[in-house]
């Protein structure tokens, strides 16, 4: 298994403040392997660097259960 990090940025929607960047930044925060997580609301794009790739699906629950929508990886 290789030990270099990997980084993943995904769009998400409904982020309009901090407080938005901090509940979707715990709630990836707290997904196995990920150690570091960067939302940034004026942009909607949260940046995931993690031990491995992370599953979009699994992404995808933790920001629904922030109560937000992953709409994608970004380009």
């Amino acid at each position: 298994m290789s030990s270099e990090a990997v980084t993943t940025v995904y769009q998400v929607t409904g982020m309009t403040c901090g407080h938005c960047e901090g509940a979707v930044s715990e709630e990836i925060g707290s997904l196995d392997g990920v150690t570091s997580v960067k939302a940034v609301a004026s942009i909607g794009q949260v940046t995931v660097i993690s031990a491995a790739p992370l599953d979009d699906e699994t992404v995808r629950a933790a920001v629904d259960e922030a109560g937000y929508e992953l709409t994608g990886r970004a380009a």
